[in-house]
């Protein structure tokens, strides 16, 4: 299976911001986000909602001083299930969700999360994501700068934690766009792959919420 965006693209739920209904060899493309509408991509190419094609590549714009984007702490978070995908995380209430097949979106405002499933049979390394993941990203993600690249073993499985920012997607009304942090996940366990990104503007204090997503995330 083409694993969606970087690696030729899973869930991480949780880097980082709508519809709603639900739908794995070598390490490929996986999935990447993009607030503040969730696209979900007909394939596994990509598994968070990018950046429109004719806005990449293009010049970073200004964070905010104070980003309007932080997760309130009082949110309920509740279950999702995604059987074509074999996986399930919780998320925040309320969310707008999108679904097709095995990617999941579910957005806020300027927040969101995307899981879809990737191709990785064995987890992937530091050196694997820089060879394979950021090339990728770099090309399909608007104004794509690194942040970090580390080896992670989270509770759904193991993998890599990149965290890179992008320009969001521009307002479908306004047509502003904002710079987005994300925090993308690849795991896998049992020989299945997850790619996960938990979106949000940069400087948002969404810490707390993306822990709490990326630790219920199940491989089944």
């Amino acid at each position: 299976m083409t694993r969606p965006h970087p690696h030729t693209a899973t869930v991480v739920l949780v880097a980082l911001v709508a519809g709603c209904s639900s739908g794995s060899g070598s390490h490929t493309a996986a999935p990447t986000a993009s607030a503040p509408a969730a696209t979900v991509s007909a394939a596994p190419t990509s598994a968070a909602p990018r950046a429109e094609p004719s806005a990449v590549p293009q010049s970073a714009v200004a964070a905010e001083s104070n980003p309007p984007g932080d997760i309130p702490d009082n949110l309920a978070f509740i279950p999702y299930s995604n059987t074509a995908g074999r996986y399930r995380f919780t998320h925040p209430e309320g969310w707008a969700e999108k679904t097709q097949g095995s990617t999941a979106a579910f957005t806020d405002k300027l927040n969101g999360v995307q899981a879809a499933t990737g191709t990785a049979t064995t987890a992937p390394t530091v050196a694997t994501a820089k060879q394979q993941d950021v090339p990728e990203l770099a090309r399909s993600q608007a104004a794509f700068e690194l942040r970090t690249i580390t080896d992670v073993s989270m509770p759904a499985g193991r993998g890599v934690r990149i965290v890179y920012r992008r320009n969001s997607a521009p307002d479908a009304v306004t047509g502003r766009q904002y710079r987005d942090e994300v925090e993308r996940y690849e795991l896998v366990s049992h020989g299945r792959e997850v790619i996960v990104e938990l979106f949000g503007p940069v400087g948002a204090d969404n810490v707390d919420a993306y822990k709490t997503m990326i630790n219920s995330l199940k491989i089944q």
